[in-house]
């Protein structure tokens, strides 16, 4: 019975989502834009909420994987005539390559990763800056090709956008929840609490977090690829620009990024409460309100705002049961 009613609430929520969203703001352009905006957001939140919960590993450089996978795709599809959604999934390959230049630093430990991470992300943005011929170097890249239009609709466009972003959240989000059950979720889960002991019993610890950092790179680098040919512009400063790092690091933070879904409910409060109200309120002190709820979610409920609705819906059905 639970279990056939989790499949109802999944279906109503998916119809909602691709039909519902669409229908309500579909002629609203600029809603849409900050819909698509959000989503992009949640998927790097998401990507990275994945490497911290599984892997044990705070990443201060996801905007490296986002870069990558950006050039990659625009690349791809410019200079060699790659199709568009084709060159969607190489950028996200593109990008787990790169982590693999990453995977000394998995020596390290705490701080120390998350700014050799870092350090990362600035070196592939100098990269992308010197490789002129092949990036457009400081100038970057205009008129990347857009996404076509397919079966009537035209994915180019807000709201074919949308559909395409939402899509890959939701794969990645359900390829997340299958590592998580997976047998290597338990060993990850097993290293949280002591990964010395993990490895004298046999646990290949090295292994399995360097596969999770290249399948959070991989999730990232689709994520800047789907932005690259969705705004059909890119240039180092904006595609490793560190705000592919901060922002979705609060989006999860604030949703709970130890819940798979807690990074996109995350982002889409913080980053649509940011443009639909407080900028509007105040437009030049904005993000320091955004800070203020970041702050007072960390210090009331540390677990998430997601951990939170879920408790109190479980706390009303109990009432309602009891009734």
């Amino acid at each position: 019975m639970k279990h056939a009613m989790k499949h109802a609430i999944l279906g109503a929520a998916l119809l909602a989502a691709y039909v519902g969203v669409p229908l309500l703001f579909g002629g609203t352009p600029y809603v849409m834009g900050l819909i698509v905006a959000a989503l992009t957001i949640a998927g790097v939140a998401l990507a990275w909420a994945l490497l911290g919960n599984l892997g044990g590993m705070v990443s201060f450089g996801h905007a490296a994987f986002f870069g990558v996978g950006s050039y990659t795709s625009a690349v791809l599809s410019m200079k060699l005539g790659v199709p568009v959604f084709a060159a969607l999934l190489l950028g996200g390959l593109g990008a787990a390559v790169a982590s693999v230049a990453m995977l000394p630093a998995l020596r390290l430990r705490g701080p120390y990763f998350a700014l050799a991470i870092l350090a990362y992300a600035h070196i592939f943005q100098i990269l992308a800056t010197e490789m002129t011929p092949i990036t457009g170097g400081a100038g970057g890249l205009l008129s990347i090709p857009r996404f076509p239009t397919l079966f009537g609709l035209e994915f180019g466009g807000k709201t074919g956008g949308y559909v395409i972003i939402l899509t890959i959240i939701l794969l990645s989000a359900f390829a997340y929840d299958a590592v998580r059950r997976s047998a290597w979720g338990l060993a990850l889960k097993a290293m949280h609490d002591t990964e010395i002991a993990t490895r004298v019993i046999g646990v290949p610890s090295t292994h399995l977090k360097a596969a999770m950092l290249a399948l959070s790179a991989f999730i990232t680098g689709v994520v800047g690829a789907f932005n690259a040919h969705f705004i059909s512009f890119l240039e180092p400063d904006y595609a490793f620009s560190s705000t592919w790092t901060v922002l979705p690091i609060a989006a999860a933070i604030f949703g709970g990024y130890r819940t798979v879904w807690g990074p996109v409910v995350g982002a889409l409060v913080i980053y649509l409460l940011d443009q639909l109200v407080f900028k509007p309120i105040l437009p030049h002190g904005h993000q320091m309100v955004l800070g203020v709820l970041l702050c007072a979610m960390i210090l009331l409920s540390p677990g998430g705002l997601l951990p939170v609705l879920l408790r109190r819906r479980r706390s009303e059905g109990g009432r309602h049961a009891h009734a």
